[in-house]
């Protein structure tokens, strides 16, 4: 879905369901913003009150007042299904090829001989995965090289993780609508992507050695971080975009400390580390290498 028609369809849900106070959404905002590590702004309180509406629904709770003593009561059990609420997922398969293009000529075919040297292990990191287009993506690109360099004894794999429940449950399955495959070449699509019939006609399921490849986890990046490291590159794209100047630069620490010297970073078209971290130097179109 666009985030126009989310749009429209949140003030639709908004103008039906009870009001969002002041008390209310004073509430939501400082818990979103300690939990997720999300400004919402005033100009946002139409937005949550028209996704949360339908939250209400699903729960049968009367009132948003209801939802906020919810969420004093039980934070952790109900806050990825709040963070599903009030982000919005949009994802596709090869976003930004040219981040793919750095990872086919150069990146991965270095990695792959230098591990197969070393014997050390190679991991990539999708921080933020939402349904799963880009773990799957880095999957067939990493299992490509590695059977072009004849390395399938290096032990390679994809981190994938996400707050959202419904986000993780869509990226577990790795089945997806055939019109959501767009960006992946008809060879890709002919060698990973298996086509269903009859009843599943219409959609395709990921090929069995991308599942392989990626580890899919819950994990709220504000919260303790189970992994210790390191990873070659991490994948943190269009993410930040909702957090605030402080938000980032602890977020970018912490990617710092996971990466060693001349690990990469990768981040959305429209994001950026500048004046925010010193850790890394930017080498191309936002892809940015750990330099101390």
């Amino acid at each position: 879905m666009s985030t126009t028609t989310a749009t429209l369809d949140d003030e639709s849900a908004a103008s039906k369901g009870p009001a969002l106070g002041d008390a209310e959404f004073t509430f939501l905002r400082q818990f979103v913003y300690d939990h997720l590590g999300i400004s919402l702004g005033e100009h946002k309180r139409q937005l949550v009150q028209g996704r949360l509406f339908r939250r209400l629904r699903a729960l049968r709770l009367p009132s948003f007042a209801s939802y906020c003593e919810l969420l004093r009561n039980d934070p952790e059990g109900e806050l990825g299904e709040l963070a599903s609420v009030i982000s919005t997922n949009v994802t596709s398969f090869f976003r930004e090829m040219h981040h793919y293009d750095l990872l086919i000529d150069e990146l991965l075919p270095r990695w792959i001989d230098h591990k197969r040297r070393g014997g050390d292990r190679l991991r990539i990191w999708s921080a933020g995965c939402s349904t799963g287009e880009e773990p799957y993506a880095l999957a067939m690109v990493l299992a490509e090289a590695l059977e072009k360099r004849g390395a399938a004894n290096v032990d390679a794999k994809i981190l994938a993780t996400d707050l959202s429940p419904q986000a993780l449950e869509t990226a577990r399955k790795g089945v997806y609508p055939v019109d959501r495959l767009t960006g992946i070449s008809d060879e890709r699509r002919r060698r990973w992507l298996l086509r269903g019939s009859g009843e599943f006609d219409g959609l395709a399921s990921v090929h069995p050695r991308l599942r392989e490849l990626v580890t899919i986890q819950p994990l709220n990046l504000l919260h303790d971080w189970p992994m210790s490291g390191p990873f070659d590159a991490i994948f943190c794209r269009n993410v930040v975009i909702y957090f605030d100047q402080p938000t980032k630069q602890k977020l970018f620490k912490r990617y710092a400390q996971l990466l060693p010297i001349g690990g990469y970073l990768f981040l959305g078209h429209s994001e950026s580390l500048h004046g925010i971290n010193d850790d890394f130097e930017l080498i191309g179109r936002t892809v940015y290498r750990k330099n101390r």
